[in-house]
């Protein structure tokens, strides 16, 4: 249970309440900001959305840079017992209307000056002025935030995330990653999504502890950075750049007891090349918007690559068939979850929340996978990118890792594209090594994995080769513009 206010800034209030004179944000130019800075700025902050007509459940879509300003305005929002909607600040104008239609805020926030926006630097500057905020109480069933999904199925919809779902989750997190007084994070993560805004500095703030906060993922800046810090939470684009630069040793990580890995597959051979080079396990983990981290790798105990660990205290991780039939050990089916961090539904979606949640409270993820005897969790991909061809169910995952093993293959996407004798076929989208030093790519070595280890059905039909496979903003393939792109190759004149 959450104690005193149902306000989750209260507990990270608590949490810091005895080093507020210690270092919160820490940038590479030198500027700090202690928690009890911090805490001010936002309760100013606070007061300033209160004076612009912001009250308590009313929605704030924030569309702005990484900065601390963009942290305290998080918790400003938090303060003021307000709903904070982080987005994208790549998105388009086209893109924020949708978002702003949707989420009907009483204030935008952006980085420039816009007809009927505000600026972010405008609330600072009025913040300094300003008289504190007194903490608004809210309960935990009242929402924090809404984070909208990536809409790779339609349209994006709104998380609605609770105080509860977050006190939830970030305790669950805290107690799982061991974080500690000593610890101190190195944080190269945006701020519009569950992983920058939430893991990471949750789990930070929960133990009142230093954050080396870079604006965005810079190498030379996070080698630099890494012999003072203990943690680094990252994505697989982040440890494939640390790889490539020869600096990146065991020497330089000796004092990182952890490094994490989310929001997209981490390749088991970037996995085994970070051993190799560092001594150390990454720690992958399996999360989403509408559920934040459910599952981990142990702290202590074996991380296998290509799995993402066991379920996290207080969560329940099922595997169903497409009827909710809950499946045996071993076998691969739909992911449905259960517990408290559950987001409270869709915003202003009932139909898109019952579709995906079932009458005992088990939300169906759409995530295949599979759970063994000891409870740990492998990923096979999305429900929605299973492939159907010729009447065979194919999943992508299981191909993927076989051309991945591939010399000269850097990394592959499989797909399924209209075929019109077998309803779909396989397609392998490739990004193949070239220019000096690559170990070269030959049609051969693919045809010879394949036909060692899967069955000719799940063959693909066609492989194409790009210079890279495209991604969104967390690094996660977008599979659906493959499709897009591709959707034609079958197709009869």
């Amino acid at each position: 249970m959450m104690p005193g206010s149902g306000n989750f800034l209260s507990t990270l209030h608590e949490a810091a309440a005895e080093r507020l004179g210690s270092v919160f944000l820490r940038e590479p130019n030198g500027d700090e900001i202690t928690y009890g800075v911090m805490f001010d700025r936002a309760a100013r902050l606070a007061r300033v959305l209160h004076d612009h007509g912001v009250a308590p459940g009313d929605r704030v879509v924030v569309q702005v840079a990484k900065s601390p300003d963009a942290v305290a305005l998080y918790l400003a929002c938090l303060h003021a017992g307000a709903v904070q909607v982080p987005l994208n600040p790549a998105f388009t104008a086209e893109e924020l209307e949708y978002f702003i239609g949707d989420a009907d805020p009483a204030l935008v926030v952006l980085d420039s000056t816009a007809t009927g926006r505000v600026e972010i630097g405008e609330l600072v500057s009025a913040a300094d002025r300003a008289e504190p905020l007194a903490l608004v109480d809210r309960s935990g069933d009242d929402l924090a935030t809404l984070l909208y999904t990536s809409g790779t199925t339609g349209q994006p919809k709104g998380a609605s995330l609770s105080h509860a779902n977050l006190w939830h989750n970030a305790h669950a997190l805290h107690e799982v990653w061991r974080f500690g007084p000593s610890d101190h994070l190195l944080h190269t993560l945006p701020l519009f999504h569950v992983h920058g805004l939430f893991v990471a500095l949750h789990c930070a703030m929960l133990s009142a502890i230093p954050v080396t906060f870079l604006r965005k993922f810079d190498a030379d800046q996070v080698i630099a950075a890494l012999p003072t810090a203990t943690v680094l939470m990252g994505v697989p684009t982040h440890y494939n750049r640390l790889l490539d630069d020869p600096r990146f040793d065991r020497e330089l990580t000796a004092d990182v007891r952890l490094f994490t890995c989310g929001s997209a597959p981490l390749r088991d051979a970037v996995f085994e090349q970070f051993t190799a080079r560092t001594g150390h396990h990454i720690c992958e983990r399996y999360g989403m918007s509408e559920a934040g981290i459910m599952t981990s790798n142990p702290y202590d105990g074996d991380r296998i690559a290509g799995t993402v660990g066991f379920a996290l205290r207080d969560v329940e991780i099922r595997i169903c068939d497409d009827t909710g039939n809950e499946l045996p050990a071993g076998q691969t089916g739909i992911v449905e979850v259960r517990g408290p961090h559950l987001f409270r539904g869709y915003w202003q979606r009932p139909q898109a929340t019952a579709a995906a949640t079932r009458d005992d409270g088990w939300f169906v993820s759409g995530d295949v996978g599979s759970v063994d005897l000891e409870g740990r969790v492998t990923l096979q991909g999305r429900s929605g990118d299973m492939i159907i061809s010729g009447g065979e169910n194919i999943y992508p995952k299981e191909i993927e890792i076989v051309l991945d093993d591939v010399d000269g293959v850097v990394e592959s996407a499989v797909i399924g594209v209209p075929h019109p004798d077998f309803g779909e076929a396989v397609v392998a989208v490739l990004v193949v090594e070239t220019g000096p030093g690559s170990t070269g790519f030959a049609d051969q070595g693919v045809d010879d994995a394949l036909a060692e280890r899967l069955a000719r059905f799940k063959h693909p039909k066609r492989r194409l080769v790009v210079d890279a496979l495209p991604r969104n903003a967390m690094g996660k393939v977008q599979k659906s513009a493959l499709r897009d792109r591709y959707a034609s190759l079958f197709a009869t004149s």
